[in-house]
């Protein structure tokens, strides 16, 4: 099986002329009339960009993914390809009308048109995984129908099972390999593809998101309409804006493009820091702008999750950096277990203030996060730092914030207008405001426990005496008494704390 898809893939990339891009080196120049003959019988008469989408459309999902996210990244690609895989965001060919309604009344039990008094053919949207159509409801709410693609889960398990042979060749081939865990990352990316194929989950992400920003006027996440949903169909409220993309339209509506920039890194780290659960295919065919200017998220099948843990470290090597810090930096990596604990403090220290001190004081425009991430990526070498898979997805969202950023406002200064949320967030995580509400989240729990302590520190005496001496057991009551008064102070204590903080909410 993984044969025959390694075959197909080979096929694909001889078929629409791919090895012109390997070819392109100078190194290899003088292959290229050797292909030329072996290969005469196909046609290349298409742009290059556009034999690079038509194959990443050929070979499937997990590559039509990689052309969104190389998308994003008009800094690195030629105008032409970024031009060319910008159309894999929503555009990619949809499945046929039949296997929609065939899909539907599998759902359903009944025939669309029963559920749906209006359902609209023509798929507003296509995607990789799944394609979106317009509808209402019997009581006329207009609604978006998202249908996952027939088959898909048996393409997606066939080439993760490649991936997992190309990590297996990395770590055998490749020095660095091991270093890198690359079957860690094809699982990291495996589990969120997993969530994708059943949009019963990605209704609930939608639906945790929603209730994250409620209220905010940055942020809008559509409703979803439950007693519709099911693993092969997700039902939500249809949203109307602009696709952030067509800055000229919003501009002609009156948006304010750099405060909608701002607004884009403030709902990232917003999404990172304070709720550890973020949109992590923020390319620009999943947003669109409200007539508001709010931002509007769509397609909710990749999310990232962070611990406590991941969030403290990263916040703090967030400011470090922002402070140009550098050895608190290296400092946070080792704490960590990122690095080495062997790791020398000064020389790791002085090797990223190399990487980073060019990009400060900076406009966006003249900051290629991109080629900062392959020098940081070379120093940690270096230092043989461990990649963290489950940052791999911050990683990339990251560099989607930069793309989007610079299509909106090439001016934006992504350090100045990320430090102030960071520092009001730490502020509030190791400050007394963090302390009050930790102490606050934790008083049911106290309030339950602290009438237990006294039979608790009882019981554990009673095991302790039980075998000894007499003259230890005189020991054991002089301790349990002072026990029993320190026990008692903190209970009430204790109690007074949870009193105070349940009476403040």
């Amino acid at each position: 099986m993984h044969l025959f898809r390694f075959l197909k893939i080979l096929t694909v990339c001889i078929r629409y002329g791919l090895d012109e891009f390997f070819l392109g080196h100078e190194r290899v120049a003088g292959l290229r009339r050797f292909v030329r003959v072996i290969f005469f019988w196909r046609s290349l008469a298409a742009p290059r960009a556009v034999r690079l989408r038509q194959a990443l459309e050929t070979l499937g999902p997990i590559f039509v993914k990689f052309g969104q996210a190389l998308s994003t990244r008009r800094d690195l690609l030629p105008a032409d390809i970024a031009d060319e895989l910008a159309q894999l965001q929503d555009r990619v060919p949809p499945f046929p009308t039949g296997e929609v309604m065939a899909i539907l009344h599998r759902a359903y039990g009944k025939p669309a048109g029963q559920v749906f008094p209006d359902f609209s053919a023509t798929p507003v949207a296509s995607a990789s995984v799944a394609q979106v159509h317009l509808a209402r409801l019997p009581d006329a709410t207009e609604v978006a129908v998202k249908v996952l693609r027939p088959g898909i889960a048996a393409v997606i398990a066939g080439d993760l099972a490649l991936l997992h042979s190309g990590a297996s060749l990395i770590e055998w081939l490749w020095s660095d390999g091991r270093r890198l865990r690359p079957h860690e990352v094809v699982q990291e990316f495996a589990k969120h593809l997993e969530v994708e194929l059943d949009l019963l989950r990605e209704a609930a992400n939608a639906s945790q998101l929603r209730r994250n920003f409620e209220g905010s006027p940055l942020l809008l996440v559509p409703q979803v309409h439950w007693d519709y949903c099911s693993s092969e169909v997700m039902v939500m409220e249809r949203m109307h804006g602009t696709p952030v993309s067509q800055v000229s339209a919003l501009r002609a509506q009156g948006i304010d493009i750099p405060l909608l920039a701002r607004a884009g890194v403030e709902i990232f780290f917003t999404q990172v820091f304070r709720d550890g659960f973020f949109h992590a295919d923020m390319h620009p065919g999943n947003i669109l702008v409200a007539p508001g200017g709010e931002y509007v998220a769509l397609d909710f099948g990749i999310m990232g999750t962070l611990t406590e843990l991941d969030k403290n470290y990263l916040a703090q090597n967030f400011l470090a950096f922002f402070r140009r810090d550098y050895r608190r930096v290296a400092e946070v990596h080792i704490e960590s277990g990122w690095a080495p604990e062997d790791t020398r403090v000064d020389d790791f220290e002085s090797a990223i203030r190399a990487v980073c001190e060019p990009i400060f004081a900076k406009p966006l425009r003249e900051i290629s996060f991109g080629r900062v991430l392959l020098r940081l990526f070379q120093t940690s070498r270096r230092f043989n730092i461990q990649i963290q898979p489950q940052l791999v997805l911050l990683q990339k969202t990251l560099l989607n914030i930069e793309g989007l950023g610079r299509d909106l406002d090439p001016d934006l200064d992504l350090w100045q207008t990320a430090k102030p949320y960071l520092e009001r967030w730490m502020a509030e995580q190791v400050g007394w405001r963090g302390l009050v509400e930790r102490v606050r989240q934790e008083a049911p729990y106290w309030s339950t426990i602290l009438p237990q302590l006294p039979r608790l520190a009882h019981q554990a005496l009673m095991r302790q005496a039980q075998g000894a001496s007499s003259e230890e057991l005189a020991t054991l009551a002089r301790e349990a008494q002072r026990r029993n008064r320190l026990l008692a102070a903190i209970t009430v204590l204790l109690a007074l704390i949870v009193a105070v903080l349940l009476v403040a909410r």
